[in-house]
């Protein structure tokens, strides 16, 4: 007969055995009978926490950004498992990118003629630091010489500010906000580092303007049409930035589509076919150069898709 210290010795022994096949994995079924009214006796081992394997060092866009075909608000671009950006493709004909911007930076960039000349912090073609991050790309405001508003970047002023006009205004910590200038922007203390300014706000308070009624308010037409291509840039409730266009809209269209999207202020950018275009990259796995995605399917397109030169200013979209 075993005594009292042999039983527990033993005792010990067994449940070792027990949690080392657990531990491996293996085992199987036991062989005896287990009492139905007594439950086997388990034994919990922690798991050790498997590393997350590391995510592209590029951002990622997703399959829906190819299709033709409208589509509801989804997302497009991913960086780090998030969703950076959103897309909708409207059966109006209005295309929406929705951005993110705990993830995402705009960058406003100077043409070869608006608004012309070297030096400045960001040029005529998506920079050689860009392509590695490079998001999506739109169109910019009017030309500078029809005094529709004024253009500043990193301290250099191509045409002065004015006050009232509505602005794309960019902060040194990299948000961007949309409003009226010296009517709630710049915020008080806050360094800026570029504002691009076009016209009187489309969006206010969630609204749209009391004028979208009037075509001629909102720029030349080519041809006098009311709908040619139009493009625009709002900011939500959330801080989420909106650019919306299409190559057939009148104002008012532009506008609600804007508000329908959940905007709060927003700026009309330029018009008509030549002068409006949005684009996303893809990074073809991290090799080759990048391939432009129209964000319009059908849209009339840059030459050199904002990866070469081009006359007029513009925004690029990068990741953080």
């Amino acid at each position: 007969m075993r005594s009292r210290r042999e039983t527990v010795r033993l005792l010990t022994l067994v449940s070792v055995a027990v949690l080392a096949i657990d531990a491996c994995g293996g085992g199987s079924s036991s062989s005896g009978s287990t009492s139905a009214s007594t439950p086997p006796a388990t034994t919990t081992v922690a798991a050790t926490p498997r590393p997350k394997p590391p995510g592209p060092s590029y951002p990622q866009v997703l399959g829906v950004a190819l299709r033709s075909g409208p589509t509801h608000l989804v997302p497009a671009v991913r960086w780090h498992g998030q969703t950076a950006v959103w897309l909708a493709r409207l059966p109006s004909g209005v295309a929406l990118l929705v951005f993110d911007q705990r993830l995402v930076v705009l960058r406003l960039h100077s043409g070869t003629a608006d608004a012309g000349g070297a030096g400045w912090r960001f040029g005529p073609s998506a920079t050689r630091r860009e392509l590695h991050t490079l998001v999506a790309a739109f169109n910019g405001g009017f030309r500078l010489s029809t005094g529709a508003g004024g253009f500043m970047s990193f301290g250099r002023v191509a045409v002065p500010l004015r006050s009232g006009l509505g602005s794309i205004v960019t902060y040194a910590d990299g948000h961007t906000d949309v409003g009226a200038w010296h009517h709630g922007l710049p915020a008080p203390g806050a360094a800026v580092v570029s504002v691009r300014q076009n016209l009187s706000l489309l969006v206010d308070g969630g609204r749209p303007a009391s004028s979208v009624g009037c075509s001629s308010c909102w720029g030349a037409t080519l041809g006098g049409v009311s709908d040619p291509a139009r493009g625009a840039l709002g900011v939500t409730a959330d801080g989420r930035l909106v650019w919306a266009g299409g190559e057939k809209l009148t104002v008012a269209e532009l506008a609600g589509a804007l508000v329908s999207a959940g905007v709060v202020r927003a700026v009309e950018l330029d018009i008509n076919p030549e002068w409006v275009a949005a684009y996303l990259y893809g990074h073809r796995g991290g090799h080759g150069p990048l391939a432009p995605i129209p964000v319009m399917p059908a849209q009339h397109g840059i030459p050199g898709e904002y990866l070469a030169p081009w006359s007029r200013d513009f925004f690029t979209v990068d990741v953080r």
